[in-house]
């Protein structure tokens, strides 16, 4: 085929392998470009919806207001959040054709879970069915928390398609897995449809990365250069081999992207990876080959080093590093659970801004 067939790097690895191509926000101007290009998913949250707002503000002002409005006795929480189901709702409209021709597997929007709930496996599970009815083809992000582990089966058996997030390591990447397959087998037995499910597991592989390199500097770890830009892609390539081997019926997802090996290394797998706009432009300019190295092992040097000089890295390596009650208090479920929950906050304190203007500015 001409290199001509294909308008960059990542539309021809959407059209010659396997490896699908979901974006990392629900802008309309970025999910466009990504779609464009091979893109059949996409995700959403108060931070993604903060960030939406900064780039698209023109859109929504004029909705927020008229939100305020018909929603009187809301406070600025419940108005930032419904603000994040309508740009969620918007995203999935323009998923919706890739959704239907896919028969469900991709063309999802995903919208998250308040990170304020990971605590509490009810309340999960009952915001993930509310917003699996936002549309047809939404998916909802569950975190990997001792909480939300059960709030997986939980939610599958009662239709819901979900995606893990707040997820690094092995361990939560099986639970999650065993969650989903509870949930199946529950909904098979009693003759439900799962045929267009398409839930998967994503692997926050750059957080898994900054997390180690906060454990080197806080515990005078020297590694060799570039070590540790390869712990969250040792860590996904062999959970996608655990997954073929056992059969388990969703895909894993590579997200928080810092460096094109959490692109390139998974080109070929039975994967997503979810770059958000700017690494998308930044891989369809470069003369990075798209050649499918999934399966090609890392280097055993490199997985030596990260075991023999990182406690945290053989916790996430070893499918017996934690238990499910340890997974809250990983370092980097913790960090991410703080800044999830800041982008809550800071929305909230957006929304206060429509509804109350500051008189002393």
């Amino acid at each position: 085929m001409s290199k001509e067939k294909y308008k960059s790097p990542l539309h021809k690895m959407t059209q010659t392998t396997p490896t699908c191509l979901w974006n990392d926000s629900a802008s309309v101007e970025e999910l466009t470009y990504a779609i464009e290009h091979g893109g059949v998913g996409a995700t959403c949250n108060p931070v993604i919806v903060l960030n939406v707002l900064e780039k698209e503000m023109h859109l929504w002002k004029d909705r927020i207001y008229q939100l305020i409005k018909e929603m009187p006795q809301a406070t600025e929480d419940e108005i930032g959040w419904k603000l994040v189901e309508e740009v969620s709702a918007k995203g999935a409209e323009l998923l919706k054709p890739i959704f239907d021709k896919h028969k469900g597997k991709n063309g999802r929007l995903s919208v998250q879970t308040d990170p304020r709930f990971y605590r509490n496996t009810k309340a999960i599970v009952e915001q993930a069915v509310h917003f699996s009815q936002i549309a047809p083809n939404i998916i909802v992000k569950i975190p990997v928390t001792k909480a939300g582990v059960p709030a997986f089966e939980e939610a599958i058996y009662r239709g819901v398609t979900t995606n893990a997030t707040i997820c690094y390591t092995l361990p939560q990447c099986i639970a999650v897995a065993e969650a989903v397959e509870r949930g199946f087998k529950r909904r098979e037995k009693e003759g439900k449809d799962i045929s267009t499910m398409g839930p998967v597991c994503t692997i926050m592989v750059g957080r898994l990365d900054d997390w180690l390199k906060v454990v080197a500097d806080k515990e005078n770890i020297t590694t060799d250069p570039g070590v540790l830009d390869w712990a969250g892609v040792v860590v996904m390539k062999k959970t996608y081999k655990i997954y073929r081997e056992r059969g388990y019926r969703l895909r894993l997802l590579s997200a928080a992207m810092r460096h094109h090996l959490h692109w390139s290394e998974f080109i070929g797998g039975d994967v997503v990876i979810s770059p958000p706009y700017k690494w998308q432009k930044r891989y369809n300019a470069s003369d990075v080959e798209v050649v499918p190295p999934m399966d090609k092992p890392v280097d055993t040097k490199i997985i030596s080093e990260l075991e023999n000089k990182f406690v945290d890295f053989r916790r996430a390596y070893n499918e017996d590093g934690m238990t499910i009650d340890e997974f809250d208090t990983f370092g980097a479920t913790a960090r991410t659970l703080r800044q999830f929950m800041k982008g809550c906050h800071d929305l909230s304190n957006l929304m206060r801004d429509f509804m109350i203007p500051n008189p002393d500015v």
